[in-house]
């Protein structure tokens, strides 16, 4: 069986080698765990945001930029495609783990949830286990952690803490920007998910969502990271599964009730409390699905130039 925590390995071996060819810095604590910085004092940035990005899907993903245009506005869009969309996205992708120690905080992704089965139940579902003595973590933060959140990292992981790798970058920076953007597809297989569709029968999968703007505020960056695919996600599935017609036009994020204005001020208005938000908003904007047993297409969703332009500080 695959290993998203032995894929991601390899991938964050380069990152600790030559961190000076992402703008990164390389940090071995005093406990052996070993970090790189991709954003919170390094500066980060396109080849860093790629291998975040990479890393945080366990290796089943390629991840590539190009420029694109919202209503004439020029801005990069990232463009992600995988042939695993479940173990990658929702067995690794999946920002489920919050991370805390005193002070410390951050919001933990990659395949190293995998091995805390952080939650049991996601991994049940897509029917996954992962057995190796290295654990490969992405967190989101604003300060890099120190050796006590590596031990209980490894002690959740059951490894010894000096096989722990990090990648940690702030939402407010460049990384920060392209690896929530680069969670486009994600958000299709996790509404997919909650639907209570089986996200097994998702063959493969492509999106792009445009790459939000650094900014100065990490509340207000959260923001605008996720408008990126709330109101300009576009997402392509190939699935083998007929019973998806029924669950086609629940799929986009213009159902829910928190739709209609930029996320932040929806996150304002619920006292920046992630749970008092319809999880129904957290989807792509614009979904086209190929069901190939029946060899039908389906497609629902629009983008909103509107609301993403004004998120982003353009309007």
């Amino acid at each position: 069986m695959i290993s998203i925590n032995e894929l991601a390995l390899e991938l964050f071996e380069e990152l600790a080698e030559y961190p000076e060819d992402f703008n990164a810095v390389f940090h071995q604590l005093d406990n052996g765990a070993r970090i790189v910085d991709c954003g919170v004092q390094a500066k980060g940035g396109y080849a860093a945001g790629k291998r975040f990005t990479e890393i945080c899907m366990g290796g089943l993903a390629e991840v590539s930029f190009r420029m694109g245009q919202i209503n004439h506005v020029p801005m990069p869009f990232i463009e992600v495609n995988t042939d695993f969309p479940a173990l990658a996205c929702l067995g690794a992708q999946e920002a489920g783990w919050r991370i805390t120690h005193e002070k410390y905080f951050a919001m933990g992704s990659g395949p190293a949830r995998a091995l805390s089965l952080n939650p049991k139940e996601c991994y049940e579902l897509i029917e996954y286990e992962d057995d190796c003595d290295y654990a490969v973590i992405c967190l989101e933060s604003d300060t890099l952690p120190n050796e006590a959140v590596m031990q209980k990292i490894a002690d959740a992981c059951n490894v010894d803490v000096a096989n722990v790798c990090a990648v940690v970058a702030p939402t407010a920076s460049v990384v920060g920007s392209i690896q929530v953007a680069g969670r486009c597809v994600e958000t299709a297989i996790y509404r997919l998910e909650q639907l209570h569709y089986d996200p097994k029968k998702v063959i493969c999968a492509c999106g792009s969502a445009p790459i939000a703007p650094v900014k100065a505020d990490s509340t207000k960056a959260m923001g605008c990271t996720n408008d990126a695919t709330i109101y300009y996600g576009q997402i392509n599935l190939t699935i083998d599964g007929a019973d998806i017609a029924d669950y086609v036009d629940k799929i986009p994020s213009s159902t829910s009730s928190s739709y209609g204005k930029p996320f932040y001020d929806t996150f304002k208005e619920a006292n920046f409390d992630f749970f008092k938000i319809d999880q129904g908003l957290f989807a792509p904007a614009e979904v086209t699905i190929n069901e190939i047993s029946e060899g039908k297409v389906y497609r629902c969703g629009a983008v909103n130039p509107e609301v993403t332009l004004q998120s982003f500080g353009y309007l």
